[in-house]
């Protein structure tokens, strides 16, 4: 593996450390996620208004307490991404925390697709009223 497929991707993390969403968005060329609709925050997110949205919404909905990016692997074209992140949510303070993988499709030096496992029945059921 070398730097230069995976700084595409490490650049965007620590930009998120900053709170520095401009970045984020200048390093993908449009990329989405995409889950189940159990917390505002779970669907898809298309193209550079769709990842504004969806930094908007994250800072808006949860806190977060850590968000570690673990280890980056690189194979077949994509950036595999293991980590930890643990958040509270702002409507009514319950706590979330998972390991998560995420792949990342890189072309150009920049992020295409962006897909994430994480333990979502976690956070829906941290959302829950």
């Amino acid at each position: 593996m070398s730097q230069a497929e995976v700084a595409p991707v490490q650049s965007p993390y620590a930009a998120f450390g900053h709170g520095d969403i401009a970045t984020i968005i200048t390093a993908t060329n449009g990329g989405s996620t995409a889950a189940a609709r159990t917390h505002p925050l779970l669907g898809s997110w298309k193209g550079p208004q769709g990842v504004q949205a969806f930094f908007e919404e994250l800072a808006r909905l949860q806190d977060f307490s850590e968000f570690t990016p673990r280890e980056f692997l690189y194979a077949g074209g994509r950036v595999f991404v293991l980590g930890y992140y643990a958040s509270t949510m702002g409507k009514n303070g319950r706590k979330a925390a998972s390991d998560w993988v995420h792949i990342f499709t890189v072309r150009g030096g920049k992020v295409a697709g962006f897909l994430e496992f994480t333990d979502t029945a976690d956070f829906a059921r941290a959302w829950k009223d």
